[in-house]
């Protein structure tokens, strides 16, 4: 599976020089071990991969007792594993880090120490209790790790030729004509279906088949409710309650999130660490209401006012769609050929918060409630700045239409109200691509290359 991350290991390895470690932090299953190892094989001499989930007593006991003697240490590090290592260019692994907190904190020591160079790999890294007990080191460079996106998607499908074809047509901002366009949206619905957790894909890939994904799909979902269970302490039930509620809330009009849900008399404070601990375990993407498109999107943030994503789109699916415990085969093919009418509107939407998310875009969205002023009464699914900031026009509104009765009453209010503070402002429909009055329209499938 080729993933972007390995660009941005290889610049780490080219810039950081052994100064700093590398953290891959992200959701279970995500990939991090496998691009780890695929790192270790290509660019360096020798490698040895701890996995905390197997490594025994005599290994953890290394951690706990030797780091004083560095020499003793490496030696017999090398003789557990029997691997040779090489000073300068060989890599140690310290995979599912988070199980030994004790390995993550001797990262300190060990780059100091300057003979190796270190990756570690985790999953529910913030958590407390996985650092409660540790001075979490400096010396550590993080990356967060995501599910694939539609490129990499298209990579596993052998689609090469669709990805070039598709970022030209961006940036000359040219439709792709009737065939190729077609091809492409045919593309995507099996990306929505199938998401991006590798394990999903490849499964699909080798049995060509959604019900042969859901089961794969279905297994991730049960990790997770294991991981809530596990170290959500204390208010696991709470998390779980969210989570078990993120696809009703999505399927309405509005797609914030409605404590009452919840609960007749909630409250955002007795609920806010639950949905915190869903964001730093990477099982969903937050997306704040920003209650002004000014440069400074986050300053405007209303923290109470939220919309809660899933991370994948293809395990949204299997979250929401489960009364027989399996997604059936018909519902896949209503989703694969657009027929799917009540909740596609759900899944366009997740999927493009969770593209905009693996791009690097911080999630914000706007609504204004206004009851006295109906023009000033509007909701934006997104929010996105532009990279190079200017003195003005720095933030693009973006609304996800999945049907073909589109209207853009929001839209075209919030470019009226705010022009001066505005970029381009884009429609992500199921179309081939158009600019008409000032507004961009671009085919969803090319959401992650905003």
């Amino acid at each position: 599976m080729r993933r972007k991350i390995l660009d941005q290991m290889i610049y780490w390895k080219k810039t950081s020089a052994g100064r700093t470690a590398l953290l891959i932090d992200g959701a279970r299953r995500v990939g991090k071990s496998y691009i780890a190892e695929e790192f270790a094989k290509k660019f360096y001499k020798s490698y040895i991969l701890i996995d905390f989930n197997k490594a025994g007593k005599d290994v953890r006991d290394l951690f706990e007792n030797n780091l004083q003697d560095l020499d003793s240490f490496f030696m017999y590090l090398s003789a557990l594993y029997g691997v040779t290592l090489y000073e300068k260019e060989s890599l140690i692994i310290l995979d599912e880090v988070q199980l030994f907190p004790r390995a993550r904190a001797a990262v300190k020591f060990l780059v100091a120490d300057g003979r190796y160079q270190y990756v570690e790999t985790g999953s529910l890294m913030s958590i407390r209790e996985n650092v409660s007990d540790i001075v979490i080191p400096s010396e550590e460079r993080h990356l967060k790790m995501y599910p694939m996106d539609f490129e990499e998607f298209l990579w596993a499908m052998d689609e090469e030729p669709m990805v070039a074809v598709i970022k030209m047509n961006f940036e000359r901002k040219k439709e792709l004509g009737q065939s190729l366009h077609r091809k492409a949206m045919t593309l995507f619905r099996q990306y929505v279906i199938t998401g991006g957790m590798p394990q999903a894909v490849m499964a699909y890939l080798e049995f060509k088949n959604f019900m042969a994904v859901d089961e794969v799909k279905r297994d991730i979902l049960n990790l997770y409710r294991q991981d809530i269970a596990k170290h959500a302490k204390g208010y696991e039930r709470k998390v779980e309650s969210i989570f078990d509620e993120i696809p009703e809330q999505l399927s309405k009009h509005e797609k914030k999130f409605v404590l009452t849900s919840l609960g007749q008399s909630t409250r955002f404070r007795e609920y806010e660490s639950s949905f915190l601990w869903l964001e730093d375990a990477m099982i969903c993407n937050v997306c704040y209401n920003s209650t002004a498109p000014n440069l400074g999107i986050k300053l405007n943030r209303d923290r109470t006012t939220l919309k809660m994503y899933m991370a994948d789109t293809g395990l949204l699916i299997s979250h929401a769609f489960d009364e027989n415990g399996l997604v059936s085969e018909e519902i896949y093919k209503k989703i694969l050929f657009g027929k799917l009418e009540i909740n596609e509107g759900m899944l366009f939407e997740n999927v493009v918060a969770q593209m905009l998310t693996a791009s690097g875009h911080k999630l914000y969205f706007y609504s204004n409630a206004d009851r006295k002023d109906r023009e000033n009464r509007m909701e934006i699914d997104f929010l996105i700045t532009k990279s190079k900031i200017t003195d003005r026009h720095n933030v693009s509104p973006i609304e996800v239409k999945s049907g073909k009765r589109n209207t853009f009453v929001s839209l075209k209010k919030f470019i009226k109200k705010y022009n001066e503070q505005l970029a381009v402002p884009y429609v992500l429909y199921t179309e081939d691509l158009m600019e008409k009055d000032g507004i961009c329209y671009l085919p969803v499938y090319m959401a992650w290359l905003l």
